[in-house]
Protein backbone atom coordinates (compact mmCIF):
# COMPACT_ATOMS: atom_id res chain seq x y z
CA UNK A 1 0.00 0.00 0.00
CA UNK A 2 1.45 3.22 -0.70
CA UNK A 3 0.16 7.21 0.18
CA UNK A 4 -2.46 7.21 -2.65
CA UNK A 5 -4.27 4.24 -0.97
CA UNK A 6 -4.97 6.43 2.48
CA UNK A 7 -7.19 8.63 1.22
CA UNK A 8 -10.08 10.70 3.48
CA UNK A 9 -12.56 8.30 2.43
CA UNK A 10 -10.72 5.25 2.64
CA UNK A 11 -10.33 6.21 7.06
CA UNK A 12 -13.08 5.53 9.78
CA UNK A 13 -14.51 8.78 11.07
CA UNK A 14 -14.11 9.59 13.89
CA UNK A 15 -15.86 12.25 16.24
CA UNK A 16 -13.22 15.09 17.31
CA UNK A 17 -13.29 14.38 20.99
CA UNK A 18 -12.44 17.04 24.06
CA UNK A 19 -10.19 16.35 26.72
CA UNK A 20 -12.27 17.15 29.57
CA UNK A 21 -11.27 14.47 31.99
CA UNK A 22 -12.54 16.10 35.75
CA UNK A 23 -10.71 15.04 39.33
CA UNK A 24 -12.45 12.13 40.61
CA UNK A 25 -12.56 12.75 44.40
CA UNK A 26 -12.05 16.53 46.37
CA UNK A 27 -11.21 16.59 49.76
CA UNK A 28 -13.91 18.11 52.77
CA UNK A 29 -13.73 18.33 56.11
CA UNK A 30 -14.83 15.70 58.80
CA UNK A 31 -15.73 14.90 62.51
CA UNK A 32 -15.36 11.27 63.71
CA UNK A 33 -17.08 9.66 66.68
CA UNK A 34 -14.61 11.16 68.75
CA UNK A 35 -14.43 14.41 68.01
CA UNK A 36 -11.86 14.20 66.28
CA UNK A 37 -11.43 16.63 62.99
CA UNK A 38 -9.91 15.35 59.87
CA UNK A 39 -9.98 15.71 56.18
CA UNK A 40 -10.94 13.07 53.78
CA UNK A 41 -12.36 12.22 50.23
CA UNK A 42 -15.01 12.13 48.75
CA UNK A 43 -16.28 11.31 44.74
CA UNK A 44 -16.31 14.77 42.77
CA UNK A 45 -20.07 14.19 41.57
CA UNK A 46 -21.32 16.76 38.84
CA UNK A 47 -23.65 17.22 36.24
CA UNK A 48 -23.61 16.87 32.50
CA UNK A 49 -26.14 17.82 30.47
CA UNK A 50 -26.10 16.55 26.99
CA UNK A 51 -26.97 18.61 23.74
CA UNK A 52 -27.58 16.69 20.50
CA UNK A 53 -27.34 19.07 17.92
CA UNK A 54 -28.25 21.73 20.23
CA UNK A 55 -31.41 20.38 21.80
CA UNK A 56 -31.37 19.20 25.14
CA UNK A 57 -31.30 15.55 25.94
CA UNK A 58 -30.38 14.08 29.56
CA UNK A 59 -28.86 15.50 32.01
CA UNK A 60 -26.22 12.91 33.38
CA UNK A 61 -24.61 12.71 37.27
CA UNK A 62 -20.75 11.48 36.66
CA UNK A 63 -17.81 11.85 37.95
CA UNK A 64 -16.33 12.93 34.69
CA UNK A 65 -13.37 11.03 34.65
CA UNK A 66 -13.76 10.48 30.52
CA UNK A 67 -16.55 12.36 29.86
CA UNK A 68 -16.73 11.74 26.02
CA UNK A 69 -16.52 8.43 25.87
CA UNK A 70 -19.66 8.29 28.46
CA UNK A 71 -21.46 10.80 25.94
CA UNK A 72 -20.61 8.43 22.92
CA UNK A 73 -21.68 5.26 24.78
CA UNK A 74 -25.19 6.68 25.74
CA UNK A 75 -25.59 7.82 22.63
CA UNK A 76 -24.73 4.06 21.02
CA UNK A 77 -26.41 2.11 24.21
CA UNK A 78 -29.42 3.83 23.59
CA UNK A 79 -29.45 3.03 19.73
CA UNK A 80 -29.86 6.94 19.05
CA UNK A 81 -26.73 6.42 16.83
CA UNK A 82 -25.90 3.58 15.09
CA UNK A 83 -21.74 3.97 14.97
CA UNK A 84 -19.17 7.10 15.80
CA UNK A 85 -18.87 7.38 12.28
CA UNK A 86 -22.68 9.48 12.33
CA UNK A 87 -20.77 11.96 15.39
CA UNK A 88 -18.71 14.94 14.58
CA UNK A 89 -17.64 15.86 17.63
CA UNK A 90 -18.33 15.96 21.47
CA UNK A 91 -17.16 18.95 23.50
CA UNK A 92 -17.12 18.88 26.82
CA UNK A 93 -17.30 22.37 29.17
CA UNK A 94 -16.79 21.85 32.61
CA UNK A 95 -17.51 25.57 33.59
CA UNK A 96 -20.90 25.12 31.99
CA UNK A 97 -21.90 21.58 33.28
CA UNK A 98 -22.54 20.75 29.01
CA UNK A 99 -21.40 18.34 26.82
CA UNK A 100 -22.35 19.66 22.69
CA UNK A 101 -22.66 16.63 20.37
CA UNK A 102 -22.77 17.55 16.64
CA UNK A 103 -23.84 15.09 14.95
CA UNK A 104 -23.21 14.52 10.84
CA UNK A 105 -26.39 13.96 9.68
CA UNK A 106 -28.92 14.38 12.46
CA UNK A 107 -30.22 11.65 14.33
CA UNK A 108 -33.80 10.44 12.55
CA UNK A 109 -36.73 11.16 14.47
CA UNK A 110 -34.90 11.99 17.84
CA UNK A 111 -38.01 13.45 19.19
CA UNK A 112 -40.11 10.24 18.45
CA UNK A 113 -37.25 7.82 19.94
CA UNK A 114 -36.66 9.84 22.75
CA UNK A 115 -40.62 10.28 23.98
CA UNK A 116 -40.42 7.43 26.26
CA UNK A 117 -38.31 6.94 29.45
CA UNK A 118 -38.05 4.36 31.91
CA UNK A 119 -36.26 4.83 35.11
CA UNK A 120 -34.05 2.67 35.91
CA UNK A 121 -33.18 1.18 39.11
CA UNK A 122 -29.03 2.48 38.61
CA UNK A 123 -27.88 5.17 41.50
CA UNK A 124 -28.73 8.61 40.66
CA UNK A 125 -32.29 7.08 38.61
CA UNK A 126 -30.59 6.27 35.05
CA UNK A 127 -33.25 6.97 32.64
CA UNK A 128 -33.62 4.97 29.51
CA UNK A 129 -35.38 5.51 26.41
CA UNK A 130 -38.27 2.89 25.82
CA UNK A 131 -37.06 1.05 22.89
CA UNK A 132 -34.22 -0.34 24.45
CA UNK A 133 -35.31 -3.47 23.55
CA UNK A 134 -36.62 -3.53 20.34
CA UNK A 135 -33.93 -5.09 18.59
CA UNK A 136 -32.74 -7.02 21.32
CA UNK A 137 -33.56 -10.56 19.42
CA UNK A 138 -31.48 -9.53 16.49
CA UNK A 139 -28.13 -9.83 18.96
CA UNK A 140 -25.88 -12.31 18.21
CA UNK A 141 -22.90 -13.13 20.70
CA UNK A 142 -19.80 -14.50 19.77
CA UNK A 143 -18.93 -18.33 20.54
CA UNK A 144 -16.23 -18.72 23.29
CA UNK A 145 -15.83 -20.27 26.82
CA UNK A 146 -14.39 -18.46 30.06
CA UNK A 147 -12.23 -21.08 32.10
CA UNK A 148 -13.31 -20.93 36.00
CA UNK A 149 -9.53 -19.62 36.80
CA UNK A 150 -9.72 -16.87 34.48
CA UNK A 151 -12.82 -15.99 36.29
CA UNK A 152 -10.82 -16.11 39.68
CA UNK A 153 -8.23 -13.95 37.70
CA UNK A 154 -10.56 -11.46 37.01
CA UNK A 155 -11.85 -11.17 40.55
CA UNK A 156 -8.36 -11.19 41.66
CA UNK A 157 -7.18 -8.21 39.37
CA UNK A 158 -10.11 -6.34 40.42
CA UNK A 159 -9.03 -6.71 44.02
CA UNK A 160 -5.97 -5.24 43.36
CA UNK A 161 -6.59 -2.14 41.00
CA UNK A 162 -6.23 0.83 42.63
CA UNK A 163 -9.34 2.78 42.57
CA UNK A 164 -11.60 5.33 43.77
CA UNK A 165 -14.01 3.24 45.52
CA UNK A 166 -10.54 2.52 47.95
CA UNK A 167 -9.95 6.04 48.80
CA UNK A 168 -13.64 7.62 48.77
CA UNK A 169 -15.98 5.04 48.68
CA UNK A 170 -19.54 5.57 47.37
CA UNK A 171 -19.04 4.74 43.78
CA UNK A 172 -19.79 1.35 41.53
CA UNK A 173 -16.58 0.07 38.89
CA UNK A 174 -16.94 -1.69 35.62
CA UNK A 175 -14.28 -3.67 34.08
CA UNK A 176 -13.59 -5.28 30.49
CA UNK A 177 -11.15 -7.77 30.14
CA UNK A 178 -10.34 -10.07 26.66
CA UNK A 179 -10.01 -13.26 28.53
CA UNK A 180 -8.36 -12.54 31.88
CA UNK A 181 -6.60 -9.62 31.06
CA UNK A 182 -7.57 -6.12 32.28
CA UNK A 183 -8.48 -3.77 29.31
CA UNK A 184 -10.00 -0.85 30.80
CA UNK A 185 -10.94 0.10 34.20
CA UNK A 186 -13.81 2.30 34.96
CA UNK A 187 -15.82 4.37 37.83
CA UNK A 188 -18.51 6.56 38.52
CA UNK A 189 -21.24 7.44 40.66
CA UNK A 190 -23.90 4.80 38.85
CA UNK A 191 -22.84 1.57 36.92
CA UNK A 192 -25.04 2.43 33.92
CA UNK A 193 -22.52 5.50 33.40
CA UNK A 194 -19.70 3.40 34.14
CA UNK A 195 -20.67 0.94 31.10
CA UNK A 196 -21.99 4.00 28.62
CA UNK A 197 -17.84 4.89 29.29
CA UNK A 198 -16.95 1.56 28.46
CA UNK A 199 -19.04 1.01 25.89
CA UNK A 200 -17.55 4.88 24.14
CA UNK A 201 -13.99 3.52 24.61
CA UNK A 202 -14.81 0.44 22.83
CA UNK A 203 -16.38 2.10 19.54
CA UNK A 204 -13.38 4.41 19.52
CA UNK A 205 -10.75 1.17 19.66
CA UNK A 206 -12.12 -2.11 19.30
CA UNK A 207 -10.71 -3.59 16.03
CA UNK A 208 -10.23 -6.86 14.77
CA UNK A 209 -7.87 -9.31 17.21
CA UNK A 210 -6.51 -12.35 16.80
CA UNK A 211 -8.32 -15.07 18.14
CA UNK A 212 -8.49 -15.93 21.90
CA UNK A 213 -6.70 -18.96 22.20
CA UNK A 214 -8.36 -22.49 23.25
CA UNK A 215 -11.93 -21.38 22.49
CA UNK A 216 -11.53 -18.19 24.70
CA UNK A 217 -13.55 -14.94 25.67
CA UNK A 218 -12.86 -12.03 23.57
CA UNK A 219 -14.97 -9.74 26.26
CA UNK A 220 -15.65 -10.56 29.66
CA UNK A 221 -17.69 -7.21 31.54
CA UNK A 222 -17.37 -7.15 35.07
CA UNK A 223 -19.27 -4.51 37.41
CA UNK A 224 -19.26 -4.49 41.02
CA UNK A 225 -23.34 -3.48 40.52
CA UNK A 226 -25.93 -5.80 40.35
CA UNK A 227 -27.09 -7.37 36.69
CA UNK A 228 -30.07 -5.55 36.00
CA UNK A 229 -31.93 -5.93 32.37
CA UNK A 230 -30.62 -2.33 31.10
CA UNK A 231 -26.89 -3.66 32.30
CA UNK A 232 -27.59 -7.14 30.51
CA UNK A 233 -28.46 -5.33 27.29
CA UNK A 234 -25.59 -3.00 27.56
CA UNK A 235 -23.49 -5.74 27.68
CA UNK A 236 -25.17 -7.81 24.96
CA UNK A 237 -25.31 -4.38 22.64
CA UNK A 238 -21.14 -4.82 23.08
CA UNK A 239 -20.67 -8.03 21.93
CA UNK A 240 -20.03 -9.32 25.51
CA UNK A 241 -20.84 -12.72 25.70
CA UNK A 242 -20.26 -13.09 29.57
CA UNK A 243 -20.70 -10.63 32.54
CA UNK A 244 -19.46 -10.93 36.12
CA UNK A 245 -21.12 -9.14 38.91
CA UNK A 246 -20.22 -8.87 42.33
CA UNK A 247 -23.62 -8.53 43.13
CA UNK A 248 -26.30 -10.40 42.05
CA UNK A 249 -29.07 -10.71 39.15
CA UNK A 250 -32.76 -9.30 38.80
CA UNK A 251 -35.48 -11.24 37.48
CA UNK A 252 -35.44 -9.29 34.46
CA UNK A 253 -31.85 -9.29 33.95
CA UNK A 254 -32.10 -13.11 34.09
CA UNK A 255 -34.94 -13.12 30.91
CA UNK A 256 -32.80 -11.02 29.03
CA UNK A 257 -29.58 -13.05 29.63
CA UNK A 258 -31.42 -16.08 28.58
CA UNK A 259 -33.39 -14.73 25.82
CA UNK A 260 -29.42 -13.87 24.51
CA UNK A 261 -27.66 -16.31 25.46
CA UNK A 262 -25.31 -14.38 27.79
CA UNK A 263 -23.92 -15.84 30.24
CA UNK A 264 -24.56 -14.21 33.61
CA UNK A 265 -22.45 -14.63 36.68
CA UNK A 266 -23.15 -12.85 40.16
CA UNK A 267 -22.29 -13.29 43.64
CA UNK A 268 -18.07 -13.50 42.35
CA UNK A 269 -15.99 -12.97 45.25
CA UNK A 270 -12.74 -15.01 45.85
CA UNK A 271 -13.22 -18.49 44.97
CA UNK A 272 -17.10 -18.30 45.08
CA UNK A 273 -19.85 -17.52 41.88
CA UNK A 274 -23.05 -18.00 40.91
CA UNK A 275 -23.68 -19.23 37.35
CA UNK A 276 -27.55 -17.83 36.99
CA UNK A 277 -27.53 -17.97 33.14
CA UNK A 278 -25.99 -20.27 30.31
CA UNK A 279 -23.57 -22.44 32.35
CA UNK A 280 -22.05 -23.71 28.90
CA UNK A 281 -19.91 -21.01 28.28
CA UNK A 282 -18.32 -21.62 31.82
CA UNK A 283 -16.13 -24.25 31.89
CA UNK A 284 -14.90 -25.11 35.45
CA UNK A 285 -11.70 -26.40 35.18
CA UNK A 286 -10.81 -25.21 39.04
CA UNK A 287 -13.35 -26.78 41.03
CA UNK A 288 -13.03 -26.68 45.14
CA UNK A 289 -11.34 -30.01 46.45
CA UNK A 290 -14.62 -30.83 48.20
CA UNK A 291 -16.69 -30.91 45.37
CA UNK A 292 -16.97 -33.69 42.70
CA UNK A 293 -16.70 -33.31 39.28
CA UNK A 294 -13.67 -31.06 38.96
CA UNK A 295 -12.79 -30.41 35.32
CA UNK A 296 -16.05 -30.76 34.16
CA UNK A 297 -17.93 -28.59 32.01
CA UNK A 298 -21.23 -27.24 32.92
CA UNK A 299 -24.12 -28.37 30.87
CA UNK A 300 -27.17 -26.43 29.88
CA UNK A 301 -30.62 -28.09 30.92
Amino acid sequence: MNLSDLTPAAQPLRPLLSQASAPLTREVPVVNEFGVASTVAIPAERDLTVYVDKRELVTLMTLGAHPEWLVLGYLLNQRLIGSIEEVASVQVDWDVGAAAVTTRAGIERIEERTATRVVTTGCGQGSVFGHLMDEIDRIALPDGVLRQSQLYAIVNAIRLTESTYKSAGSVHACALFRGEQLQLFVEDVGRHNAVDTIAGWLALNDSPAAPVPDGGIDKVFYTTGRLTSEMVIKSAQMGVPVVVSRSGITQMGLEVAQRVGLCAIGRATNKHFLCYANPQRLLLDAVPSHATGAGARVEST
